[in-house]
């Protein structure tokens, strides 16, 4: 039998409802300290309902005071301390005078003057308000820092969600061109079965796209599918030029990585591997486990870095008319996302392989998704007759 999970509630999730446990905890053991010293001293019972009165009368102007100071505690330091100087001794002056008022009806037989009464608990009521004000503002000062740093938390937490949105929707703008481009020739040439399957796996690809968060993590598995996806609507462009081989490792199937990180890396092969050579490139992408790390790499046999565009490759950028255009798909993009989701703990590498091409490696520590039932909710929609 599954035990559900008890979520513990912060003491001060709700303010009003610990102001008054405190309220009560505290004025409750200032009472009893009181009623043992009575006792200790050998004061009749009858004196209990002396400190009762004594606690009532603390309780109560202590609830006035949290209404001054709840107004004082958001002006200047100096307003707030000097303000609660006065009132805090005017409100010890007046618990001591209630205090001693009572202790001389309740005992007429008292030799005491009202003056030495006074003066005989204006000690102890200054100790108990005096504490009662500091845990109050100390309290109140620790729950506003508490809130400035969640709200800062929270700002901190958007601004690396929308960097993380920004850099993972950065597609490729003639992606989307040259797709919808070889769409529209597919129909002018009547080929409408062509076009409406290019159009299905576009449609299924630009909606995982989107509907997955920038932060979300995918299996090895469901990146693979989506860029099979991807590559099929590049296949109908390139054809025989474009060749892919995917040498997956079993065992990193269901190991997670950010959604979307690979398709722009093998966006930059078919951009400078296959397109610029007449016979196409072969596109390779390797996952496979060591020791905790799970290790990508993404290579092609094209130019390499031996051609003019090496520094467009490395950069993203590409040149316009001499103006510079961001490709959206530049290696500093991927960079960014991985130091985004797991800071210093990740590998990054561009490699020239003896044999030619040009390569991508990275790391990042192993990690696997413990519900099976999310690996549907992250997986494309492919339409059936378009699977692959």
């Amino acid at each position: 039998m599954r035990v559900l999970p008890i979520q513990p509630i912060p003491f001060f999730a709700n303010k009003d409802k610990a102001f008054w446990r405190l309220q009560t905890a505290g004025w409750a053991g200032a009472m009893l300290l009181r009623t043992m010293s009575m006792i200790a001293n050998n004061q009749p019972l009858t004196s209990l309902v002396l400190v009762l009165i004594q606690t009532i009368t603390g309780f109560s102007i202590s609830l006035v005071l949290s209404v001054i100071y709840r107004g004082l505690i958001t002006r200047r330091p100096i307003i707030t301390w000097g303000m609660t100087a006065v009132i805090l001794a005017f409100a010890v002056c007046l618990h001591a005078f209630i205090d001693a008022w009572v202790w001389s009806l309740w005992r007429t037989d008292s030799d005491a003057s009202f003056t030495q009464l006074f003066l005989g608990v204006l000690y102890i009521d200054a100790t108990l308000l005096g504490a009662w004000s500091a845990l109050y503002y100390a309290i109140n000062f620790y729950l506003q820092v508490e809130e400035q740093n969640d709200q800062l938390i929270a700002l901190e937490n958007q601004a690396t969600s929308a960097q993380l949105a920004m850099l993972r929707y950065q597609l490729n703008p003639h992606f989307l061109f040259n797709t919808l481009n070889s769409i529209s020739t597919l129909v002018l040439l009547k080929q409408t079965e062509p076009a409406n399957a290019m159009l299905s796996r576009l449609s299924s690809f630009l909606r995982y796209t989107l509907v997955n968060k920038p932060s979300a993590r995918v299996t090895v598995a469901q990146e693979v599918e989506t860029l099979k996806l991807y590559l099929d609507i590049e296949r109908m462009r390139f054809e025989e030029r474009l060749r892919t081989t995917f040498t997956i490792d079993e065992a990193t199937q269901k190991c997670l990585l950010p959604s979307l990180l690979l398709q722009p890396l093998v966006e930059n092969a078919i951009k400078y591997a296959v397109s610029p050579q007449e016979s196409g490139a072969e596109i390779t992408i390797a996952t496979q486990l060591i020791g905790s790390r799970l290790r990508i790499t993404v290579s092609d046999t094209g130019p390499g870095l031996q051609s003019a565009t090496t520094d467009n490759r490395l950069s993203g950028m590409t040149y316009d008319g001499g103006e510079p255009v961001s490709t959206g798909v530049g290696l500093s993009n991927i960079r960014d996302r991985l130091a985004q989701a797991y800071g210093g703990d990740h590998r990054f590498e561009t490699i020239e392989p003896v044999e030619g091409g040009f390569a991508v490696l990275i790391e990042i520590p192993s990690e696997r998704r413990e519900d099976p039932a999310q690996d549907l909710a992250h997986s494309p929609r492919v339409p059936m007759a378009f699977a692959r």
